[in-house]
């Protein structure tokens, strides 16, 4: 009798027992470690890191982390840093700007990879036909503004220029896509131009003065090269009286007098919804197609402007940072 009791009692013992690890095992957290290897550090790439990060925080709350990382510029960098959130198994790699989705896409076939601030996909990874989804382990957002809109706001605002020059980096093959692009497009409505190529910063300063010499109006893509030596390109096109138009908000804030323009804190929220899709929702990101900026507005820069004599027609939004400067 003593013995069924003990039995008992032990039965009854190991079922609480079991019971109260199913409970602690229903309330533990999933949580997730996101790498952000972000290629430099200048407005756009630091509005998208910060939109995305806000957008997951905000889906996820305490069960994620990140482990940020800038490479300084440096494409061999941003090999490193894929290679260190490989080996430390994160989750999900957020990959901001082109050389960053490059080496993601180098580094792992098997975790998940979102691009951001990346304007042509099927260019940036060498995909022939790229119908809009990367398929396998890549998806993202891209910056791409209507490129044609672009270089009609060049004709909108100066009808009667005759040179235009593009500047960019070659190293950049998502700034080279949109040269080309820009220049068919200009040239179609009459105007001769001219390529000015430079292969990083140390040569930026000679190529731009190069371009001031000989343009009526200067074009520069959403260049990251461009975009964080701004104030070199005004220090030379300003004195020339050259006006830039340029492919986004913040070179168009340091040295251009208008841009068609995306929010890139809003693109990094996009991809931040993208990424909570994947980890929490469990979506599959091989079958998720590259998103893209809703709204493009209008900017100009009114201290360049008023500097240079330029009005500017109705439907324009100040860049309210440049006024402050």
């Amino acid at each position: 009798m003593k013995r069924k009791a003990l039995a008992a009692v032990l039965c009854s013992a190991v079922s609480m027992s079991l019971c109260s690890a199913t409970v602690v095992s229903a309330d533990d957290t999933q949580t997730y470690t996101v790498g952000i290897c972000q290629l430099m550090q200048h407005d756009a790439l630091d509005a998208a890191t910060e939109g995305f990060k806000d957008a997951l925080t905000e889906k996820l709350g305490d069960a994620v982390t990140f482990d940020e990382q800038n490479a300084q510029g440096d494409s061999n960098t941003c090999s490193t840093i894929i290679n260190s959130f490989v080996s430390n198994n994160v989750d999900l790699i957020l990959a901001n700007a082109t050389p960053a989705l490059q080496a993601a896409a180098a580094g792992t076939d098997e975790i998940p990879i979102l691009g951001t601030s990346v304007t042509e996909y099927g260019v940036a990874l060498e995909i022939d036909g790229f119908d809009g989804t990367v398929g396998g382990n890549i998806s993202g957002t891209s910056d791409l503004a209507p490129l044609d809109e672009q270089a009609a706001m060049l004709n909108e605002l100066f009808p009667d220029a005759k040179n235009v020059g593009l500047l960019y980096c070659s190293a950049e093959a998502n700034s080279q896509y949109q040269v080309d692009t820009v220049k068919a497009a200009l040239e179609e409505m009459g105007y001769t131009c001219e390529l000015y190529a430079f292969s990083d910063s140390n040569d930026l300063s000679s190529v731009t003065t190069t371009a001031a010499s000989s343009s009526d109006v200067i074009y520069i893509p959403t260049d990251n090269t461009a975009a964080t030596n701004t104030e070199l390109i005004n220090n030379i096109c300003l004195p020339e009286k050259v006006p830039v138009i340029a492919g986004e908000e913040g070179i168009c804030a340091g040295c251009g007098v208008a841009t068609l323009s995306i929010s890139y804190y809003d693109l990094g929220v996009a991809t931040g919804e993208m990424a909570a899709r994947i980890l929490a929702d469990g979506e599959d990101i091989s079958e998720m197609p590259i998103e893209y900026a809703p709204n493009f507005t209008k900017k100009y820069n009114a201290a360049i402007c008023e500097e240079l004599g330029i009005e500017i027609p109705d439907g324009y939004e100040p860049i309210e940072a440049a006024e402050e400067e």
